[in-house]
């Protein structure tokens, strides 16, 4: 292991830990912490996804409540059983597995979800409290980039930061976070005009693109931070499948101060999000039964 590499598992154990101290205060006090599954279809990365938020909810004391679907369900059916999910009070977080079938809507199914219960941080109700400074529930990847950076003891207020990629799930909620923190972050996508100019000039680069090794170290600053959310299957040129980053490694690493591997940097720490996100959202549920119902033990 080189000594620049941002790994990701010792940070989400020392989550977990964290986690499951609050679950069980709060199973002492008769609130237990309840997190389902909604997975569609039948594909190996759903099932790998699934298999790694099993055990963190495990490790966390986090029951985890799985339901399966096959691929021709409806997006009628699926409102129905978010629904029921959004009124049972033994279940704090829903989480939709991706990918789904194609004629499925998934931001509708997602915003379908409660925002008490919105663990993913993906409802237009939780990205919204982004802007105003509200960060506990905010998306689980994008939050596990930043806390990945802030591992390095780096200093993010006043920090310059270059974000490549704009999506919903990662670019934009990862730029809101930073400059909720103090960071000046330009925001790179597939129409900006010489990107290289961006990341030369950046002491901070989190990418998330989806597009394999698209960074290469001629393009890095040198002592630059390199956070790598992507996650890529590809054949490499032995014919072998292997998993890489949307940062090509072999060339950042030598050039970069810090840099998170794929597998093993990004993906850990966001599974802990996910846990991180289920407490949250029971906290938040118990001072709304308690405040408006009157309810302190949830006897249902």
């Amino acid at each position: 292991m080189s000594d620049n590499a941002l790994y990701g598992s010792p940070i989400a154990d020392s989550m977990l830990e964290q986690i499951s101290r609050q679950v069980n205060d709060y199973k002492k006090q008769g609130w237990a912490a309840n997190l389902a599954s909604i997975a569609v279809g039948d594909t190996l990365a759903v099932d790998v996804y699934i298999r790694n938020q099993r055990r963190c909810a495990q490790k966390a004391g986090i029951g985890f409540q799985e339901r399966h679907f096959p691929s021709d369900v409806s997006q009628q059916q699926l409102k129905v059983v978010i629904g029921e999910m959004n009124i049972n009070p033994l279940i704090n977080g829903i989480i939709i597995q991706r990918p789904v079938p194609e004629h499925l809507n998934l931001k509708d199914l997602q915003t379908c979800i409660h925002p008490l219960k919105d663990v993913e941080g993906m409802h237009p109700a939780s990205i919204g409290n982004i802007v105003y400074n509200e960060l506990d529930m905010a998306p689980c990847t994008a939050s596990a980039a930043i806390k990945l950076l802030k591992s390095t003891n780096v200093k993010i207020q006043g920090l310059e930061i270059v974000v490549v990629g704009h999506s919903a799930i990662v670019g934009k909620p990862a730029a809101f976070l930073l400059m909720a923190q103090g960071a000046t972050v330009t925001v790179c996508h597939h129409m900006t005009v010489n990107m290289n100019k961006h990341l030369k000039d950046t002491d901070v680069v989190i990418v998330a693109t989806g597009v394999p090794r698209l960074i290469t170290g001629d393009m890095v600053k040198e002592n630059a931070i390199v956070i790598d959310v992507g996650i890529n299957r590809v054949i490499d040129k032995d014919g072998k499948k292997k998993i890489v980053g949307d940062v090509d490694y072999k060339s950042v690493q030598p050039i970069a101060s810090h840099i998170t591997p794929v597998p093993g940097g990004v993906g850990p720490v966001t599974v802990a999000m996910l846990m991180h996100n289920t407490i949250t959202a029971l906290k938040r549920q118990r001072t709304t039964y308690t405040n408006k119902y009157g309810i302190t033990t949830p006897k249902f």
